[in-house]
């Protein structure tokens, strides 16, 4: 507020303003009247009336509208009080009624800094090269200056081309509070989480809106007493499938730092008691932002601990067999910079990274970047940046892009209201947006869901589901369906060939194929799931074998299968099983059963070379004899080419 500018800063204020207009004027103002009011409106500033100082000034402008000084110096007091938009346009009117003259160096930079600040590219360009021209060799701030040219370029460039179109904001019930960001979408889009404030006062908690069934978002509601407390709740992260939640929360007690981030878990509609994540994961100092892989076992960050490329940077942590997480690690060039890293967030697919920064060239202030995970060294590409209208002068402060690459959400301050001096007063509120092709995520993904039953009993159960890409062998998603309800979601993505794998203690795991490489179709899958209990005489398909037509050799994309069944026998050393081979009708019955014997014989020698014990195993094939279908379709003829897997 005017008049309550802590003494200090008062006296800084009026040993540089006033000086340094009098001390750049081009030529004493002449006439008496006005110099009589320029003196009055310096000493009303000595004497700490800014209010008055300002009224004296703003009298002397309309008297006396040629006269450049008073501008510069109703510039200077306004932006000492934080009042940028009048400084800025006190500023600009002032220089441009004055010739150019080196000794105004400064203010041609206050103008060009309160310029690119409001999105007024092309009078900040114009002043920073003024600047660069006048100040002396080697000062701090030409560098700086330098580098704001190159935003300006940048940002001009951009705005001529603009990618996409301006989000919209989110209509009612969203936006309802004062101040809400951070948007989080589960993978199948039926929650969204944020974090809200109701007043300027209010703490940050976080918040729900559920999908309705028209797509629109529901009602938004805290996301559970066991999470929304007296201390702060805020930048909140949810994994694909809705049930693993991260967040900030700030001067807890035994916290590590003064902000540190927490995990809790959901079983049925109940979220655990938040718990520390630890000093493998916080720091002493600020930990923030974070955002989950689509399985929850991937976690990035910002944090402002030591040994970063600069005050904000980005980490990223994995959840160990043992359940711990592992050291963060930063994740170094080209993604953390020497500026301020931050608001990280990691597409459903997990191959692409968005986060703000101003460390690189942009809009002028921190924008939002894309970069792609590279295989198969694992490093992160250059950043690109999101062009405008997604990045704008103002700071962004956070981007999410849903799983199948269509709808984008970001939280935006709201223009300054009437009584409204700080930027951190200005109302934040939710936006979304069409995804443009050059935003999207490098991968677009999809989801298969459903529940996890008993066979036999038809009862939920908690079971652990693998996905597995067939071409690396790689482990790419592993979730655990819920032990109430037995629901579980697992994010695919398109272009990719899956093995995946539902497994419980003492069942029969299932073994289920997903095949995206020709994105025929790349639809959400809805897959409910029972397993064998381990007994005698039950049996699985093994639906991730592959043969070439009439060949009996085992492609090399089988691996993950045929992995996964040494395990198996492995972790029930006293199951023995029989390997069964299967045709369809096509072809002469003798030359199926030959076939269907010599492919089942491959999988008996590869887990017999493998180190299971041939005594345990045995290999039969049945040829066309037992179809699960009948042959009337390729697709049904595809179904009876089988390899059988069942306890003896």
């Amino acid at each position: 507020m005017r008049g309550l500018l802590p003494v200090l800063f008062l006296s800084v204020v009026l040993s540089l303003l006033p000086a340094g207009a009098v001390v750049a004027q081009s030529k004493p103002i002449s006439n008496a009247k006005a110099r009589n009011l320029f003196e009055k409106a310096q000493e009303q500033a000595k004497e700490r009336h800014f209010d008055k100082a300002i009224e004296t000034l703003t009298v002397l402008n309309q008297k006396f509208p040629s006269l450049g000084e008073p501008y510069l110096l109703k510039g200077s007091l306004l932006k000492a009080m934080g009042e940028n938009q009048g400084a800025f346009e006190a500023y600009r009117d002032g220089l441009g009624k004055l010739p150019f003259n080196p000794a105004r160096s400064l203010d041609y930079y206050t103008l060009a800094d309160l310029a690119i600040s409001f999105g007024d590219y092309a009078t900040a360009g114009e002043n920073y090269r003024r600047y660069v021209k006048t100040a002396p060799k080697g000062h701090r701030l030409v560098f700086r200056a330098q580098r704001q040219l190159l935003n300006c370029d940048f940002a001009l460039k951009a705005m001529a081309s603009p990618v996409g179109i301006t989000p919209a904001r989110l209509a009612e019930p969203l936006n309802t509070f004062r101040f809400q960001y951070f948007p989080a979408l589960t993978a199948d889009n039926r929650f969204l989480l944020y974090t809200a404030r109701p007043t300027a006062q209010s703490d940050e908690d976080l918040y729900i809106a559920k999908q309705n069934k028209d797509g629109s978002l529901g009602q938004p509601v805290p996301i559970s007493p066991a999470i929304n407390s007296p201390y702060n709740e805020g930048a909140g992260t949810i994994s694909g499938d809705g049930k693993t939640l991260v967040f900030a929360s700030c001067d807890r007690p035994n916290a590590v730092g003064n902000c540190d981030l927490y995990i809790s878990r959901r079983t049925g509609n109940n979220w655990s008691k938040p718990q520390n994540l630890g000093r493998n994961v916080n720091s002493v100092e600020w930990d923030s932002q974070p955002t989950l892989s689509a399985d929850g076992r991937t976690l990035y960050f910002t944090s402002t601990r030591r040994g970063g490329k600069g005050q904000e940077d980005l980490y990223v942590t994995t959840l160990q067999p043992d359940g711990t997480w592992s050291p963060a690690r930063n994740l170094g060039e080209p993604v953390n910079t020497p500026g301020k890293d931050m608001a990280p967030f990691i597409h459903a697919s997990g191959t692409t990274l968005y986060y703000v920064t101003d460390g690189l060239v942009g809009m002028g202030g921190l924008d939002v970047y894309r970069c792609e995970l590279q295989a198969p060294n694992g490093k992160w590409s250059d950043p690109q940046n999101l062009g405008y209208p997604l990045n704008t002068f103002e700071n962004e402060a956070s981007l999410f892009i849903s799983s199948d690459n269509r709808r984008g959400f970001c939280s935006r301050s709201r223009a300054t209201e009437p009584g409204v001096k700080s930027e951190r007063e200005r109302p934040v509120e939710l936006f979304g947006f069409e995804v443009p092709p050059p935003v999207r995520a490098r991968e677009t993904s999809t989801y298969t869901q459903g529940r996890v039953f008993d066979a036999i009993t038809k009862k939920p159960i908690k079971a652990d589901v693998q996905l597995y890409d067939l071409l690396t062998d790689e482990l790419t998603q592993y979730v655990t369906s819920d032990p109430e309800d037995g629901d579980y979601t697992v994010v695919l993505n398109e272009g990719r060939q899956y093995a995946m794998y539902a497994a419980a203690d003492k069942y029969l795991m299932k073994s289920l194929s997903f095949d995206y490489s020709d994105k025929r179709s790349f639809d959400p899958l809805t897959l409910d799931i029972y397993l064998e209990p381990l007994r005698a005489g039950r049996s699985i398909v093994l639906n991730n074998l592959f043969f070439d037509t009439n060949q009996f050799d085992l492609k090399p994309k089988s691996r993950t299968e045929l992995n996964r069944l040494i395990q198996f026998m492995r972790q029930y050393q006293d199951v023995a099983v029989e390997i069964s081979g299967h045709t369809d009708d096509v072809g002469a019955d003798a030359d199926n059963i030959t076939l269907s014997q010599n492919r089942a014989r491959s999988v008996y020698t590869y887990l017999v070379e493998h180190g299971v014990k041939a005594a345990r195993l045995r290999f039969k094939g049945y040829g066309e004899t037992k179809p699960l279908i009948a042959n009337d379709t390729e697709q049904h003829r595809q179904q009876n080419r089988r390899i059988e897997f069942r306890i003896l």
